[in-house]
């Protein structure tokens, strides 16, 4: 039921006619002329379409996990703002470096063990106002972290804080299946992923001016880093409620009435109205098709033995990114003990710019050849482990650059890993366990995965004391040498999920809906590789019955 719905309204669905059918026996990838004297405008439309639901969603979400990404990894740079005053996080909390260690990894412990439930609510009640109060959770959490004064105050906030976010990322993830097809999202999970490389990157560049700041009104650089970002994040939150579309309902049906709790709550007008609507609907059955999903169903996702190489993707290449946001600046430090916070704090931005680049080029790729998603995972977490390799073995002790020349290829691949993962996810669950599977799969695969994150932030780096201490060159090695182990592990995952999808689905995605609808019809016969052919064979018939119209 929808947390806007009367509990007397009962769920309407469109019938099987609504919808035109393709006829079961007919192959996915004839072309035929009436597709072909139609089909441009038939596809124009519906890209002109998706387009303006670009507009509602995509900007909304980079604003969001923009600020939200901010909150959650300014830890990372407080460790070493302001050391040279005193006034850097372990100083102001009198917290050793493993207590710092330990904080970073309880904000997991708690997204790992809600991310799920989180996810399967969100399917329960209304997605933009399930979002919308992550937001404002993340931007109340950020604000008191302003506050801190020992370590368990940190630790305190950084428990909550994984409380009030879980359920984001896969949520996000989830919520776009609700308005594109699952071979649309990697581009679009890449373009608001970007957020979290360019907060990671302006935060870096911000806090040289928050550590200016220092002293002012009796706060510390760190504390008025949290702040300020802290408010901006609520009221983003509280703006998001009329911004974001709900779910969309089918032509002609009027939104779910609002149970008289709710009704304080603002209205979001559609994202899409009249002859796009429609359009919409005929294009994308599948979402506005809602069966009410059971613990059965759910067993069934968690026991798809699709999910558990996804996961372990996901494990390796996430506690990577994670522990290199996390340690950027404790790393760089390793390198070149010399450098000072702001020196440091600026030298983190042109890693995630690196990482920023690999997503813009990558993920409208892989969606293009989205049958080999595997194949663009594996080279990028290769790229990851050669960049890793350097940062721990080259330069020499007067030229310590080229090991920061490692971190930028880290931070390269990082790029379309996560997105890739992800979309990966959605791609495979949605047609086999519908809108339940999407959500479960998505959000075990981002929460139990961030495993990896717990095991990169707590037991690596400054929380492997031997590692920390080690002299010289040998700083920080061990713990490196660990994430090239995970990524191994993630690229074997990967692997072995592309083969054996083939093996055992012989290249079938499955549909969980009983019929397909107008996306899944034409992805079939246009994307992939099979799509050069399938695209040059209509191009050669389309002009073969211009010349017999001549």
């Amino acid at each position: 039921m929808s947390l806007l719905q009367s509990p007397e309204e009962p769920t309407k669905f469109p019938s099987r006619e609504d919808v035109q059918e393709q006829p079961r026996n007919s192959s996915s990838h004839d072309v035929s002329p009436s597709d072909l004297e139609s089909g441009d405008h038939d596809i124009a439309q519906i890209e002109r379409i998706y387009r303006k639901i670009d507009f509602r969603i995509i900007p909304a979400f980079w604003v969001l996990y923009f600020l939200c990404s901010a909150i959650r990894s300014n830890v990372g740079l407080a460790q070493t703002m302001n050391a040279e005053s005193g006034h850097d996080l372990g100083s102001v909390l009198h917290a050793t470096p493993h207590q710092i260690s330990t904080g970073l990894a309880l904000f997991y412990v708690c997204y790992v063990v809600f991310d799920l439930p989180s996810n399967l609510i969100m399917t329960k009640l209304s997605p933009h106002v399930w979002m919308s109060r992550i937001v404002i959770g993340v931007g109340i959490i950020g604000s008191c972290m302003a506050a801190m004064k020992a370590a368990w105050s940190l630790y305190l906030l950084r428990l909550l804080l994984g409380v009030v976010i879980a359920g984001m990322w896969p949520g996000m993830a989830y919520y776009l299946t609700l308005f594109y097809p699952p071979s649309r999202t990697g581009k679009r999970i890449g373009q608001y992923y970007t957020a979290a490389q360019l907060s990671a990157a302006v935060v870096g560049l911000v806090s040289a001016g928050f550590q200016e700041m220092d002293g002012a009104r009796g706060l510390v650089g760190f504390q008025w880093m949290f702040l300020v970002y802290g408010v901006i994040t609520v009221a983003v939150g509280i703006g998001l409620l009329w911004w974001l579309p709900d779910r969309p309902v089918p032509p002609g049906e009027e939104p779910p009435k609002r149970s008289k709790w709710f009704q304080w709550l603002p209205k979001s007008a559609p994202v899409l109205t009249g002859k796009d609507a429609e359009l919409h609907y005929r294009d994308l059955t599948r979402v506005y098709k809602r069966p009410r999903w059971t613990l059965r169903h759910l067993l069934q996702v968690l026991l798809d033995w699709r999910l558990w190489p996804l996961l372990l993707m996901y494990f390796g290449v996430v506690g990577v990114g994670i522990g290199v946001q996390n340690y950027a600046t404790v790393i760089i430090k390793g390198i070149n003990p010399d450098l000072s916070g702001i020196d440091l704090s600026l030298l983190t931005a042109p890693i995630w710019i690196c990482d920023l680049i690999a997503i813009l080029l990558v993920t409208p790729i892989s969606d293009r050849f989205h049958h080999h998603r595997a194949l663009f995972f594996s080279f990028a977490a290769l790229i990851q482990i050669l960049g890793l390799l350097l940062t721990t073995y080259a330069g020499t002790e007067s030229n310590p650059w080229p090991r920061y020349g490692g971190l930028l290829i880290v931070g390269f691949g990082l790029g379309p890993t996560v997105p890739i993962t992800m979309t990966w996810t959605t791609e495979i669950f949605q047609p086999r366990h519908g809108e339940v599977g999407v959500a479960a799969a998505s959000a075990v695969v981002s929460g139990w995965g961030n495993l990896g994150s717990i095991m990169t932030t707590y037991a690596l780096y400054n929380g492997w004391s031997a590692d920390a201490n080690a002299p010289g060159r040998e700083k920080y090695r061990k713990s490196n040498l660990v994430m090239v182990g995970i990524l191994g592990l993630s690229i074997l995952s990967a692997l072995v999920m592309y083969v054996l999808v083939r093996v055992v689905d012989g290249g079938k995605k499955g549909d969980a809906e009983g019929e397909l609808d107008g996306a899944a019809r034409r992805e079939g016969r246009q994307r992939g590789f099979d799509g050069f052919g399938n695209g040059f064979k209509g191009l050669f018939r389309k002009r073969e019955l211009q010349g017999e119209r001549a």
